[in-house]
Parts: C-alpha cells; structure tokens; sequence
C-alpha cells in the first residue's frame, strides 16, 4: 500500500488544492496538513513514477552530516541542487548542517545535535526528547533559504523477534515539512530522511522501523501542473531495496556506503525550481 501513497497525495493537491501567491511569484496549488508513512524495514521509499537521482539524495545527506554549509562539495560530485541559493563563494549560511552539527548555544558553544541524538537513543532509548531541529529563529536571516523541512523526532520501539523468541528495538522517525513542494522536493526529502533513519539505526544497534512524513503548506507549482499530469498516467512500480554497508560513526559514511537495489523508474520529468 505504501507504494501509492505519494502518487494519491499529489493527486489530491493537484484535484483539491487552493491557489495561493508565493514568495517566488510564481504561485501554487496547495492544500494544508497532509501524512505519509512508509515501512522501513520492508523496502526503501524511493518513488518510481519519475527517476529521481538518488545519488544527490546521499550526496546531500553527507554534506548535511558533515555541518558543511557551502556548495563545493556538492559541486565536486556533480550535485547542484544548491547553487541556485548560494553566494559567489558558494555560501548558503547557517542552514541545515549547521543547525544539525553546531547549533549556537551559550557564551559561544556550539551544539551538535546529531551526537546528542545518537548518544541520548543508546542511554535513554524510550525517551520523547529524541529531536533535531533545524528551525533557529535566531539564524534564519542569516540563511540564504529558511528550512523546509525542519524539525525530525525519532521513537523506538521493543518488538518481539519471532526468530529467537527475544525482543529487539526497532527507530522510527517523524519528520515535519512545513512547505513541501510535491513534485520537486518530497519524493527527494522522503529517501534522504529515509535513508537517516537506516544510518542512525545501524548507528545505535537497532532495526528500522517507520518514516512518517508529515507536510504542512503541501503545494504543487502552478508551472509543474503538465509534469504532474504526466506523472501521475504512470503506472507504480516496485519500491526498490536499501543495502547499506556498517561505518564506525555517523561521520564516516560515504557513497560507497549506499547501495540501492532493484531501482527501474520511469524517466525523469523535467521542471523548473522556483527561487
């Protein structure tokens, strides 16, 4: 079943969604508050009405974990999602890995959220303060794009292991998108944090459990509405499988690392980013 659900809920805000003026002029079709919630341990949530290039999926992810927040590693490996953004010198501000790695704290320290989440999930498993948030008020103005998705809160789970009659912890992870552009950006958002979940269980010694994806203005470009009519005519095809090889921390995971499985899309679908 959840194979489909990102295909019935573009079409829903393509069928039922208001119009309203946006920050880039160009306008949407949006409606408000929408969920999507994929099984992880079953396949990898990974659409297959377009090709999506999941390799800038992996290469964002790392440049988020790694608190990078200029362009040039993305550029180095062929990923430019970024630059339309970015200043001359390839500088966005203090967006995402930022706020993830080296949060401001007091009298000048900086607070790396993603040790703390990995470090507070092997002692305290069960605790509801397992949150990164990439929204600091503070520093928005400073960020040449405010978050989008901008706040994650990840829950585990005891499970019964039917093979060894024992019981084992499964993380799942909530993630909140308060503007999610449903032809260009979620299907990408929902294979990166995806794919965090699978690190950050490997990381702690757990299996995988759900990524719910949770939108808040969920909008689809008034210039996207042909690419969108197109894509939705596809037939869904099979989510494909995630293989993702052990790295001694969260900082050590590379391309190498990531391997999908089993991934034949249909191809691309071209369409402008707003700015």
């Amino acid at each position: 079943m959840s194979d489909f659900q990102y295909e019935d809920l573009l079409r829903s805000v393509l069928e039922d969604g208001d119009f309203r003026p946006d920050r880039t002029g160009t306008g949407t079709y949006g409606i408000f508050g929408a969920e999507l919630r994929y099984d992880l341990s079953f396949d990898f949530p990974l659409i297959t009405t377009k090709k999506v290039h999941f390799k800038s999926v992996v290469g964002e992810l790392l440049w988020f974990l790694s608190g990078n927040t200029n362009t040039r590693f993305l550029n180095e490996n062929g990923i430019r999602i970024w630059n339309e953004w970015a200043d001359q010198d390839g500088q966005l501000g203090p967006v995402y890995g930022a706020q993830w790695r080296a949060w401001p704290g007091r009298n000048g320290s900086r607070i790396d959220q993603i040790a703390e989440l990995i470090e507070n999930l092997k002692s305290d498993p069960f605790s509801r303060r397992h949150i990164v948030s990439a929204w600091n008020v503070s520093d928005l103005d400073q960020m040449a794009l405010a978050p989008c998705h901008m706040m994650m809160q990840f829950h585990v789970r005891e499970v019964e292991d039917m093979m060894t009659g024992g019981h084992s912890k499964v993380l799942s992870c909530k993630v909140i998108q308060r503007s999610a552009d449903m032809f260009l950006g979620v299907p990408f958002n929902i294979a990166s944090y995806a794919l965090l979940v699978h690190m950050i269980a490997q990381q702690v010694g757990m299996g995988v459990g759900e990524l719910i994806w949770s939108g808040g203005d969920v909008h689809v470009y008034s210039n996207h509405i042909e690419q969108v009519e197109s894509q939705l005519k596809r037939k869904i095809l099979p989510f494909p499988k995630l293989i993702l090889k052990p790295a001694d921390s969260i900082d050590d995971y590379t391309f190498d690392h990531v391997e999908l499985v089993g991934y034949n899309p249909h191809p691309a679908i071209k369409a402008p980013v707003a700015v």
